[in-house]
């Protein structure tokens, strides 16, 4: 190993030289090694991303000295294990690395395309249509609710006008919630959107596993206080676990595979189109030997 762990003092001259000369650097950059092991060289543009402007000169020396030293390490035990390790294992290997390299390559390859060709649109009929015929594996595994929220601050003076307002939410009682909505913690007034319980026990955290579904009933009103805050809900709908998801809970699902399905769709339609066109170019031939 002292073949390559080079003295402290080199490394503090050398880290020195290359802050100090920043143009330099960038011209030498990778023409002149800064390590060898047997055949293969080590290069600061390597190391030069790990350096950064902020790093003291102890440090980028620490950190330089390990780079090189790990390297080194690598590159001798990589060396020991091709000349140790039996030819059959070494052939094994051999053929991993370049199944691995070729689907790298082609994976990155036909992402790209897929990016490029295909549609991305989902249209509101087609996850319709998928949601009818899939209804069966839209079973919720979780209760869901829709409901109107509003958290107060301890001290707010007209609580009972909000909850006049935000149990009857005519256009006027919006309007009004609205006006002053600055005066609340938090608020939700869009009861159209299904949520799961367990957000909204992060919201209420007095409510909990034991006692939600004395308070998560449809249509009931419910206020509690603690410490924090006092939290007025109004439920407006409820599906309970095993119940059918409603199509607006499960849309954003429903979109991910249809688009999974038509990326899959198009890699094969790709891939046939990409032999054909090898067949017809005469770069791609298969030689059948008769028995």
């Amino acid at each position: 190993m002292k073949n390559y762990v080079l003295p402290v003092y080199i490394w503090v001259f050398m880290i020195f030289f290359m802050v100090s000369c920043d143009s330099l650097w960038k011209d030498n950059s990778g023409s002149d090694p800064i390590a060898r092991v047997g055949e293969s060289y080590l290069y600061m543009e390597e190391v030069a991303p790990f350096l950064t402007a902020g790093m003291t000169q102890e440090d980028s020396t620490s950190l330089l000295t390990a780079y090189i030293n790990t390297w080194a390490s690598k590159q001798l035990l990589l060396s020991k294990a091709k000349i140790n390790l039996p030819e059959q294992r070494l052939a094994e290997f051999e053929t991993l690395v370049n199944t691995y390299r070729t689907d790298l390559y082609t994976r990155a390859y036909k992402e790209a395309l897929v990016q490029q060709g295909s549609d991305t649109v989902v249209s509101r009929s087609q996850m319709e249509r998928f949601y009818e015929k899939e209804k069966e594996n839209f079973r919720l595994k979780e209760k869901i609710v829709r409901l109107r929220f509003i958290e107060l601050p301890l001290q707010f003076l007209d609580k009972e006008t909000v909850i006049s307002k935000l149990k009857s939410f005519n256009d006027d009682d919006v309007r009004y919630l609205d006006s002053i909505g600055v005066q609340f913690k938090k608020l939700n007034f869009n009861d159209s959107i299904w949520v799961s319980v367990s957000r909204v026990r992060e919201e209420i955290p007095l409510l909990t596993l034991e006692n939600q579904d004395r308070y998560l009933k449809k249509s009931q009103f419910f206020e509690l206080q603690d410490s924090l805050g006092v939290y007025l809900t109004k439920i407006t709908g409820v599906r309970n676990i095993n119940d059918i998801a409603p199509l607006s809970y499960v849309e954003p699902s429903i979109k991910q595979v249809l688009l999974n399905r038509r990326r899959l769709d198009y890699i094969r339609r790709l891939e046939t189109e990409i032999i054909d066109e090898a067949i017809k170019e005469k770069e791609f031939e298969v030689y059948v030997q008769d028995e």
